[in-house]
């Protein structure tokens, strides 16, 4: 069974940073693309990065590139997100997720995705 269970998420202040973790057990880092998603209230939810195992290769949603970080302990099975210069906007509950793909394809943030985490919730306060 997949399980995917994101942590980190807490109260940070305008400017801010924070880096949220995705730990994936039953779930093989080869093959496979893990995505981060975030969904406000009354808004729906948004793809805002992604990581392909197999070659590293990583993209990002136009609302946090520049400001959002994708990367992985292949060997820990885990996936950070480093959050900098947090903004007004940015609060919501964020969700990792998983899927295997084929092995020349490279990830973007809008793909489906099989695995889902239960989420972990970012507050940024002014």
């Amino acid at each position: 069974e997949v399980q995917l269970v994101e942590s980190g998420g807490e109260p940070v202040q305008t400017g801010g940073s924070l880096r949220l973790s995705c730990a994936a057990s039953g779930f093989i880092f080869t093959d496979a693309a893990i995505g981060w998603f975030r969904q406000a209230p009354g808004k729906e939810r948004e793809g805002i990065a992604c990581y392909t195992t197999n070659d590293g290769s990583t993209a990002y949603a136009d609302s946090v590139k520049g400001r959002f970080t994708i990367s992985s302990d292949n060997a820990k099975n885990t996936v950070y997100l480093q959050m900098n210069s947090l903004r007004p906007e940015d609060p919501a509950v964020y969700y990792c997720a998983a899927v295997y793909i084929d092995y020349d394809y490279s990830c973007a943030p809008s793909d489906y995705y099989r695995y889902w985490g239960r989420g972990t919730q970012v507050t940024v306060s002014s």
